[in-house]
This record gives structure tokens, sequence and C-alpha cells, in this order.
């Protein structure tokens, strides 16, 4: 027990001194926290920042986020990517409305309950709200632990994440969990990171098995390689006497519930002119009258978590709606603004308002 109360105490030293002044650091309310965790998921604190900032003007409590459409809670999030977090936030909002009359739940098994609320997730608010003592594991914590203690389970195993919830747990003072927890995190964020780290002014070099071994570059261990899939998008900001068309995406894909514009996705990559000879460019376009096309993007690279997308941009003027428009949303294209779009487009239209296309590009 001694010894983890050192390492605990070293953690907790070091992160008074050098921790970062963050807008949802030392808050008390569990629902600034749960805001800030979820944007935090797959984003660079610097990047979440500002939409944190945004989201919690909009909806600064949860009756506000309950009460809010998901659309709007969309367009809020635009640009965060990996959306059904949104969607998550919207409906755990709904539910603490509905099954706790609008308190935020102060029991962990109740908090992980909530929609999109995991272990990680429902153990940073209790702990953080109410200094309960319950473990945080996130990818920062990983490789603090798999560091200090030299341990080659892979950590993207059910195995690795039992083993490190327990270290994580066998270090955690009790008496302070909530600082314990941030300070691991720190740690891994600011001093033990993946790539050289300055191991010689870490707090825990003196306890560290990997770094009196030698082998800090080892770990973590990972034992899956996610395999990527590319995928072919052709983008048709199709525009007539002022107006445009819009679809909502589908489920059980990329970008669940955004807006897009008409688009034909090939297995393989395709100019403009293979485009044009396919039997979807055909349909979409049949009865449209004359066209008139300027290939604003193209060879646009996308990547995501397990895919690569590549894109490309075509602003197309038509005489008239056809049969296939009239199965999309027909919007002023001075409404486009108001629609949550991927960031992909959002990008796209970026550089169309600073005349920046025409050219190939990666975003």
């Amino acid at each position: 027990m001694e010894k983890q109360l050192k390492i605990s105490y070293l953690l907790r030293s070091w992160y008074q001194e050098n921790k970062r002044e963050l807008p949802w650091r030392n808050a008390s309310d569990p629902y600034v926290i749960w805001i800030s965790e979820i944007i935090l998921q797959q984003t660079r604190v610097a990047q979440g920042m500002d939409y944190f900032y945004r989201f919690m003007e909009r909806f600064p409590d949860v009756a506000s986020l309950a009460q809010a459409d998901e659309d709007e809670v969309l367009k809020y999030w635009q640009g965060l990517g990996y959306y059904s977090r949104a969607r998550n936030l919207h409906a755990a909002a709904k539910e603490i409305m509905q099954r706790f009359g609008g308190i935020f739940p102060r029991r962990y098994e109740d908090v992980i309950s909530l929609k999109g609320i995991g272990e990680y997730t429902a153990a940073a608010i209790v702990s953080f709200a109410w200094n309960q003592p319950y473990p945080v594991v996130d990818g920062n914590v990983f490789r603090v632990l798999s560091r200090l203690f030299a341990v080659d389970v892979p950590i993207d195993t059910s195995k690795g994440k039992k083993t490190f919830t327990e270290l994580a747990g066998y270090l955690m003072d009790p008496q302070h969990a909530g600082e314990h927890n941030q300070a691991v995190m720190e740690l891994g964020a600011l001093q033990c990171v993946p790539q050289h780290p300055d191991c010689a002014v870490c707090p825990l070099n003196a306890h560290c098995t990997a770094y009196a071994a030698g082998r800090v570059a080892d770990f973590p261990v990972k034992q899956h390689k996610m395999k990527t899939r590319n995928r072919y998008f052709h983008y048709f900001y199709i525009q007539c006497k002022g107006t445009t068309w819009i679809t909502r995406r589908g489920k059980k894909d990329i970008w669940e519930g955004l807006y897009e514009f008409p688009l034909i996705e090939t297995e393989r990559p395709m100019d403009f002119a293979e485009l044009q000879q396919t039997a979807a460019f055909r349909r979409l376009f049949d009865g449209a009258g004359d066209l008139s096309v300027s290939v604003d993007l193209s060879d646009v690279k996308h990547v995501l978590s397990h895919q690569v997308l590549y894109a490309a941009f075509y602003r197309v003027e038509i005489a008239k709606e056809n049969r296939a428009l009239r199965g999309f949303l027909r919007i002023p294209v001075s409404d486009i603004d108001r629609y949550a779009v991927p960031r992909l487009i959002h990008l796209y239209l970026e550089r169309l308002e600073r005349g920046e296309t025409k050219e190939e590009g990666a975003v």
C-alpha cells in the first residue's frame, strides 16, 4: 500500500504544478464534466475548446439539451466528427429528464446506464464531481500504466482492459480519487507521450519499470491492427434559380443523420468523363435539361477511423428539377448553413466561399 500511495502522491504533486488550465477543470457540476469528456473523446483539447464554449452557451444544462431538436444538436457538433456522440448526448439528456427528474444521477450504476456513457466516462464523472473511487482508463492511462509496470498484455483485448482497470484501481488513493484520475490522465497527455517522452524529468521515473529496462518505446502493446477501407465519393452541388438539393444520411453508415449533397459512390476512382457514362449519373440528371458543370475539387482525401474517403465535388447548374431530384430536400442556397453537414462538406463550402476551389486538395 505504501508504494501505490507514494506514486499517487507524486502524480498529484506533479499535477498541481503542471496541469493545464481548462474551462472544465475543477468543475463539480456533473453535466459540465460529462459534456467535456464526450467532446474530448476522439478530439484534441485545442480543437475541442471552442466547441465546448459554444455548446455550453447554447445548452447550459440537461433540460436545454433534452428540449432541443436533434438537428440543432448535430449542427452545434458539426466539425467534431463521430456524430453518434452528439446523438447519444441528446438521448441521455432526455433519459435524465424522464428517469431522474432532470437531476444528473450520482450513483455510478445509474450514470453508466445512460446512453453513450461507458466505464471510462462514468468513472470520470463520479470521481471528478463527487470523488467517488472509480478509476478512469483511457489511452493516456493505458500508456502510463503499461510503461510504469512494463505490462505486455495487449491493451486492445478484454484481458488487457481488465488488467489495466485493476492496476488503475490499485494505484488510486481513494481519499483523492478525482485528483488522482485527472493527474494520471494529464501525465499521459503532457509527459508520458507516445513518441519520445522526456523520461529524465518524469515524476515517476524512479518507479518506472520500462524506463529502468530501457524499453519505454515498447509499451503499450497492441494486438489488433485496424483494417481500413477506401471509398470513392462524387458529390454534386446542384443549383437552379437560387435553390439546391440535399438529403439526410441514413443509419448503418458514417455520418448518420447529417445532410449531404446528392452523392454517387463508386467502387474505384473515376474522373468526370468516366463518371458521366455511369447509370447512376444518368439517373441523377435525366430530364434536368442542359448541364453546366465545374469540377470544384478532385482527389480530396478525408481520413476517418476505419475508412479513407477520396472525394470529388462538382458544381452543376441545371435548367429544371427532374424526377430524381424530387426525392431530395429542396432548399434555398442561402439556407445551406442551417443544416448539419459532415466536416468534409463543411470544408468544401468554406473553400468555395473563399474562392479556393477548382484545384486538387486534401481536407
